[in-house]
Order: C-alpha cells, then structure tokens, then sequence
C-alpha cells in the first residue's frame, strides 16, 4: 500500500459566500482536503456545487462579490486566504497555478498565444523576450501542437477547441508549479484530444512529483486519473475516500445516484438510466438540515433536522450521512446491469 505523504497543501473549513440582489450565496460551506506531492485528488459534483468556487478562493481570484469567509488554506506555513494579491500575485503560476474550464474565455483575443504564456516567465524568473520565447515553443512542442515556434504568434481563434485546451495547460505548466488544479480540462472536446490531455497530465504529475486536483462531473475521467476522491454537494463534502472504495463501495446516496445515472459499458440488456431526483438545494440560506434530504430515497428524521458531519465508515473512508448506503448496494446495481 502507498505510504501517505506529508501535505502540500492543507484546506481547513473552507468558506466562500457572495452577496447578490436576491441575498446572500452560501456557495462553499465549510470543507477539508490535503493533497501531497505526486498525489491526484479530484472534487466531483453537480455543476454548482462550489468545485470552481472552491479553486478560485485557494488563488485569491473570486468574483467581485465573492468573499473568503471563514477557513484556512495552509501551503508551506502561510495561509493563501491571509495573503495581500501582491503577495498572491507571486504564487499564482509559480507555486500554484490553474487550467480554466473555458479556454476560449480564459485567453485574451486580442493577445498572441506566445505573449499570453511569455508574460508568466517574464514576471517570475525575469527572462528576456527572447529566451522566454524559446521556452514557449517548448511548451507548446510538449503540450502537442505542431509547429510550435511558428504559432506562437497566433491569436486564440486561430486555434481549434483542443489546441486552446493544450495552450492553456502550457500556459500553467510554463513555471512548473508544485500544485496545479484542473478545471474541467476536457470539457467540450472530442474523446481522442480528450484522452491525450489526461495521459500529458498524468505525465507531468509523474515526472514533476506535482500535486493534481481534478475538478469535474465526469465519474470516467475520475476512475481512470485520481487515487482519493471528495464527493462535492450544495458547497459541503458528502463522500472522501480512496478512489477504488468510492466505485466499489459507495456509501452516500449522492454518490450511488452519480453512479446509476450514467450509462455502463458491461451493461449486456437495456436498462434505464436511474437520474437523482428533485432539483439541486437553494444556496441562498445557509444549511440547516442534509442538504440532499429533499431528493434521497435513504432519508431518516435526523435528515430534516440537522446536518451531517463526515464520520469514518472504514479506514480512510468518510461519510456524511445519517442512513449511509448498504455496502452491498451498489453490487446489486451492477449485478442488474449485466443479468
């Protein structure tokens, strides 16, 4: 077994509101996760559950209305939430740096891809032009795309949806951080590119000894890249463990309507998709009972009238839940499948 490493970085009660015209978003409530060097850890969850709220809080960048409220975000003896930006502005890319979900809305349009990537070796190792050019084509030969030293002064839209993707991963890899954090970075693109983005990541984890969070809604992507899992819902943990008990074993009711809501490859006969019910929680009051409550079929009257703290239900595998899953559950999910 994997000997657990020290943390890199350690994130205690994490909280992030925003303030609104129709009230106040309690976006992220209060979470905990450590990820080491070399360690994959994904965040997986509904869209709106707080997973990018969550990245954007740990580099300072949240929108305008968006406040840190509560928590602690440790990385080598200080806290990121305690920083000024100007102190921020000398982590961002160097120690920890970001792939965004949307590369077409993260790059400027009006700026070459080559000055975009440059800017970041310019500003933390004080290279010339020259030099960090010479490191860009680099990057992007790394990253896959074809002649690299003559794109450098293409704009964005002179890039197919993947090559945006592949620049933007460039462009966070450009000072080698020790943690990088992956918004979504397949989103939108065809399975081949998709697949060849996953194995350069997992190469660079390997090579460079990095720290990956993965944040996504797609359970395949997760199975086949993270070794620990947290399991996101309306801004709380629900389910943490180790990837192969979260597939095996899962315990909480979300994560079981995760799994029985996408289609099976070992499936042998038709068989219909099981959706979660019901509607995602109202964020605009903070939780006050299990936020799944309204939609789990699991559901006890301790659900209705507090809520439930993640407690360990084997070793390193944590739940919130009053009535946890059966462990054998899921089993018969998937013995139904291929009957």
């Amino acid at each position: 077994m994997k000997t657990r490493r020290e943390p890199l970085l350690s994130v205690e009660d994490l909280r992030v509101e925003f303030w609104t015209r129709r009230g106040t978003v309690y976006a992220v409530n209060g979470i905990s996760f450590g990820i080491a060097p070399g360690e994959t850890l994904g965040i997986v969850g509904e869209s709106g559950c707080g997973k990018s709220v969550t990245s954007l809080a740990l580099l300072g960048i949240l929108p305008r209305a968006g406040r840190v409220t509560g928590g602690t975000a440790t990385l080598e003896g200080r806290d990121l939430l305690q920083l000024s930006d100007s102190q921020l502005r000398r982590i961002r890319g160097r120690d920890i740096a970001m792939i965004f979900q949307d590369p077409m809305t993260s790059l400027n349009p009006v700026l070459t891809i080559g000055r975009q990537i440059r800017e970041a070796l310019e500003a933390h190792f004080d290279l010339g032009k020259a030099e960090a050019n010479e490191r860009v084509a680099e990057l992007l030969d790394r990253v896959g795309i074809p002649s690299p030293e003559a794109r450098l002064k293409d704009y964005p839209h002179q890039f197919s949806g993947g090559m945006r993707q592949r620049a933007m991963i460039a462009m966070a890899l450009a000072c080698e951080p020790r943690i990088l954090i992956a918004d979504e970075p397949t989103t939108a693109l065809d399975v081949t590119i998709q697949a060849q983005i996953l194995e350069l990541l997992r190469e660079l984890v390997a090579e460079r000894d990095a720290a990956l969070i993965l944040i996504t809604h797609d359970l395949g992507v997760v199975a086949g890249m993270c070794e620990r899992v947290n399991v996101m819902y309306a801004g709380m943990f629900v389910e943490t463990g180790a990837a192969q008990q979260l597939f095996s074993r899962p315990r909480h009711p979300y994560t079981l309507g995760l799994l029985q809501s996408i289609p099976r490859l070992d499936a042998t006969r038709k068989e219909a998709l099981r959706p979660i019910e019901g509607a995602p929680r109202d964020m605009l009051r903070p939780p006050s009972a299990c936020p799944f409550q309204p939609r789990c079929r699991y559901a006890v009257e301790e659900s209705s009238r507090e809520v439930p703290q993640l407690r360990e239900r084997e070793p390193g595998h944590f739940v919130a839940c009053f009535n946890p899953v059966p462990a054998e559950e899921w089993q018969k999910t998937k013995a139904a499948a291929v009957g």
